[in-house]
């Protein structure tokens, strides 16, 4: 266990450094990556509590591999029925891990000190810093705040939210099942689902990919309730069987194009990223999909080095954003944004809206949509594009979508998305004039 405490240790002490918890966890030994990865997504979610414990132990934080160390030992073990191992196991496993490794080895008395006063204690420390915001809400504490700003009726839901495991949920293709037909397959699995949205599916329980019936042929797609949302709605109430050229100006990993291509058969379709590697997995998993788009690498905010200026019918820009609205997946997102970061990112999809709009053709369509609950890379950009294009009209949209509350102004109305992440949508159409 100790080397998976170091591993999981490592992973923290990059994402305060600023770096991803994925790429870190790519870089862990196989044998050892699953482990750590349930270890670190725990930790991330309980890390504002083990910063203010820490903080109680020793006003003066240790150096940085020895205070991640800590953190990680005070984040699983402050609460007896979330460890996922005996606290007396995990407090003599870190002193260990403390031990074996170089570059904490030094601290590993001071850390021994501070776990041992901790199990004293601990219900005393626990109780103070009950005080701290951050370390009751595990976010930081500008985070907090803009929630209480923008929601002030449901900031603790969306906080509450954030701390819970996300569920997982599969689009299936229609070509090959009804949703009906697949559930009864997954049923007879053991693996109970409930419909979701128009094609969807939501497991009760997470599985890897392999237990699925088909995946590796294209039968089903892991894709979040509120992303699937996107491609029904971009040309909601038009025909569905006709050549439209689409261009999906932000598109890996591939989902959203993947599912174009499932509503508009005939479409022609242009996949743009800016990373290279990034384009490889859009195409694998078309390719597993048994569907084709042209997918380029370019980047969509300079249009003259790709554009061959035929205008598109419709564009869906699925924008770079904070992805605050997907930190139940990625919980290492709430320590490494900034605050400034929200605003900087508005800017990066206000360029993309400027650059392509002159691309859609009149009484074409462009679907604006990130997974931010953050209303500056949502309802303020898309206003403050409908203040400066007078030809641009707001068609009825679903906005804001906020996990755990019911959706409205969705494509299909009849079924709800049951937990689904948090996006933002909005449908801009074209004058035709």
């Amino acid at each position: 266990m100790w080397q998976l405490l170091q591993q999981t240790a490592a992973a923290v002490q990059a994402v305060r450094a600023g770096r991803s918890l994925t790429s870190q966890i790519e870089a862990v030994p196989k044998d050892l990556r699953p482990g750590v990865q349930s270890l670190a997504f725990q930790v991330m979610r309980q890390l504002g509590r083990a910063i203010a414990l820490r903080e109680q132990l020793a006003s003066k934080a240790p150096p940085p591999a020895a205070d991640a160390l800590l953190c990680t030992a005070l984040a699983l073990c402050w609460q007896d029925a979330a460890a996922p191992y005996p606290v007396h196991t995990l407090v003599n496993q870190a002193v260990e891990a403390a031990r074996q490794q170089r570059t904490t080895h030094a601290q590993s008395g001071f850390i021994n000190a501070c776990l041992r006063r901790f199990m004293r204690e601990r219900e005393a420390l626990v109780a103070q810093t009950d005080a701290n915001p951050q370390a009751v809400w595990n976010h930081p504490m500008w985070w907090i705040e803009r929630l209480q700003a923008e929601y002030p009726a449901q900031w603790q839901s969306l906080l509450t939210m954030a701390q819970l495991p996300p569920p997982m949920s599969l689009r299936v293709d229609p070509r090959h099942h009804s949703v009906a037909q697949y559930q009864a397959q997954l049923l007879a699995l053991g693996l109970p689902a409930k419909a979701v949205g128009a094609t969807g599916l939501q497991l009760d329980k997470a599985v890897p990919v392999h237990q699925l019936p088909g995946f590796a042929e294209g039968h089903v797609s892991v894709q979040d309730a509120a992303a699937q949302v996107a491609a029904p709605l971009l040309l909601q109430g038009r025909e569905a069987d006709q050549p439209w050229r689409i261009l999906d100006a932000c598109a890996a990993p591939g989902g959203k194009t993947a599912h174009l291509l499932a509503c508009y058969p005939q479409a022609r379709v242009l996949a743009l990223d800016v990373d290279a590697s990034r384009c490889q997995r859009i195409d694998q998993n078309l390719q597993r999909l048994g569907v084709q788009a042209e997918v380029r690498t370019a980047d969509a905010a300079q249009p003259a080095s790709w554009w061959d200026g035929e205008s598109f019918d419709a564009i869906l820009l699925d924008a770079p954003c904070t992805a605050s609205g997907i930190v139940r997946r990625h919980p290492d997102v709430r320590w490494l944004r900034r605050p400034t970061d929200s605003a900087q990112l508005g800017q990066i999809q206000a360029q993309l809206l400027k650059a392509l709009w002159p691309l859609l053709a009149p009484g074409g369509r462009l679907l604006y949509c990130t997974c931010s609950v953050f209303r500056s890379e949502g309802d303020e950009i898309v206003q403050a594009f409908l203040q400066r294009n007078t030809h641009a009209q707001l068609l009825p949209s679903p906005g804001h979508l906020i996990p755990g509350h019911a959706p409205t102004g969705l494509p299909v109305m009849d079924n709800a998305l049951g937990e689904h992440d948090g996006f933002y949508y909005a449908l801009l159409e074209k004058d035709r004039a």
